[in-house]
């Protein structure tokens, strides 16, 4: 905690100059802007890192950092503060770093910023491996810099370690206003973004220059607001308020470890790792074209409220998350047939890639809940480039190292089925299905009248025949056949998926303990 002592001694004079500067910066815009900007319903800067960090924990560096203001003699006569506050603070009581805009100021922009005062945060965030946390609401650049400098400069900042700090320690960007530009930039070089709804906008350049540039009339919502980043998947998550951002910040964190040198918090559960839902026996409908809900066998699995998800409303054929078996933290994936019966598409396979990577990163084991028709198809889906974004996940999971198991609940078909786990060299392909899984290079439903149509077609009950067949194949395509040459490693009840999940877990945390304790060879 810090502490501001009352001048004191000898060195009254500078002392005295020092809680005149302190105050001034805690001033922040001025009584004038704070007023107008809380107004909005927005918390400012300083009650936002209240807000997100423990009590009393903010270290604020960087405190007086400014534009001074001296009278004709040279005295201190007041000053404007930086428009970023930096410092380290405790959230849950782990130590984390914070770069905060605040708006008040210049409207946080980046081009009125030191931007020497948050690029140390972030290299301090590299260094000392600390996660950061970036508090985003920025204008972005300003021609008014021109004024200033009497000249312009090229776009640039090679002492900022965006990618190092990636590689490294777990980053998140939280959009709070309109984050233009660098602002943009800075929700986005993150493990985790989530923005406000109807008060926050991620984009490259706001209105004013999309109609200058394209003479297009376009609010600032429907240039970068949450509807538009359902669609782009750039942000992650959406929060309904400033509280409900922050709560997801510490959740999120409470997944990650301090740098990908340490190991993620192990929590005490509460929750009994032999505990069976029942109704999960008849969780699969036994009519192939009825849907399921993935998300209540999630929570039916896992840690009771361990659940976290990430990207909810970003390419619904996939569901991707964290949470706890027995207390390992673990990543998730899980196809969702209620959206595009599930299938693989460019946005699906982008946000399992993006998942796959977190994991990797930070040392999560990975748990996949497999329901995969297969790549989508169509014109759409080959305008769209679905096979390419296929290939870049299979590049994510061939480069992975979590430890990692599939649990195949209903379809794994074709190429995207294949992606269900990472297959490399001697690397155990760890999986098991529940007996309403089936699994084969295309679906039998559309393969049957694919090899039989002539057959089919002739027949004196065309409708009978072809369900005849296919009744036949789905007999062939029983996993217990498969079960039988041990191709795969067992087929258990839905019951006991969480017992058997949690076994897995202890061990996989092992694995990932071992990585992270072993030094890494030396390059010679």
């Amino acid at each position: 905690m810090q502490t501001d002592f009352e001048p004191d001694g000898e060195w009254m004079e500078e002392l005295t100059e020092l809680a005149q500067r302190r105050a001034a910066v805690r001033e922040m815009g001025g009584a004038e802007a704070l007023e107008r900007f809380r107004k909005s319903g927005r918390h400012d800067a300083r009650s936002r890192i209240d807000t997100l960090v423990d009590s009393g924990s903010f270290r604020e560096f960087g405190r007086i950092t400014g534009k001074g203001r001296y009278d004709d003699e040279g005295r201190f006569a007041g000053m404007e503060p930086a428009n970023t506050i930096i410092g380290t603070g405790l959230i849950d009581g782990r130590k984390t770093a914070l770069h905060v805009d605040d708006y008040t100021i210049r409207a946080g922009s980046s081009e009125a910023a030191i931007a020497d005062k948050w690029i140390y945060i972030e290299r301090m965030a590299h260094q000392l491996r600390l996660p950061l946390v970036r508090l985003v609401d920025s204008a972005g650049g300003s021609v008014k810099l021109l004024m200033q400098m009497g000249s312009t400069k090229i776009p640039e900042y090679p002492s900022w370690p965006s990618q190092d700090l990636l590689r490294t320690v777990p980053v998140v960007g939280v959009a709070l206003g309109a984050c233009a530009g660098l602002g943009a930039l800075k929700v986005l070089a993150s493990h985790f973004s989530v923005m406000v709804r109807e008060q926050a906008q991620v984009m490259a350049a706001g209105p004013h220059v999309v109609r200058q540039a394209y003479s297009q009339e376009i609010d600032k919502n429907e240039l970068g607001g949450f509807g538009v980043h359902r669609r782009s998947a750039l942000v992650h998550n959406e929060a309904d308020s400033e509280d409900d951002a922050f709560a997801q910040v510490r959740r999120f964190l409470s997944y990650m470890p301090r740098s990908v040198y340490e190991l993620a918090p192990l929590t005490r559960a509460d929750d009994d790792p032999d505990r069976a839902e029942q109704w999960l026996k008849d969780a699969i409908p036994r009519n192939r074209r009825k849907i399921f809900d993935p998300r209540r066998i999630l929570h039916a699995v896992f840690d009771l409220e361990s659940v976290f998800e990430i990207g909810r409303h970003q390419a619904g054929s996939v569901v991707t998350a964290l949470a706890r078996l027995d207390g390992v933290p673990v990543g998730v994936v899980a196809n969702d047939p209620k959206v595009m019966g599930g299938a693989m598409t460019i946005q699906a396979a982008y946000k399992m890639e993006r998942h796959v990577r977190l994991c990797d990163t930070f040392g999560l084991p990975v748990v996949n809940f497999v329901d995969q028709p297969g790549n989508a198809t169509g014109l759409e889906a080959e305008l769209g480039g679905t096979l390419l974004g296929a290939l870049r996940l299979e590049d994510a999971l061939h480069v992975s190292r979590s430890p990692w198991v599939s649990v195949l609940i209903r379809r794994c078909f074709g190429m995207a089925g294949g992606l269900h786990a990472p297959k490399y060299g001697e690397r155990l392909n760890h999986r098991f299905a529940w007996p309403s899984a089936r699994w084969g290079s295309i679906p039998i439903e559309g393969g049957v009248m694919a090899a039989h149509r002539r057959e089919i077609d002739t027949a004196p009950d065309p409708e009978a025949k072809r369900a005849e067949l296919e009744a036949f194949y789905h007999r062939l395509g029983s996993p217990f056949r498969t079960a039988e040459k041990f191709g795969i490693l067992d087929v258990i009840d839905p019951r006991e998926t969480r017992s058997v999940l949690c076994d897995w877990a202890r061990d996989a945390w092992e694995v990932v303990r071992g990585d992270r304790l072993t030094p890494a060879p030396r390059q010679t």
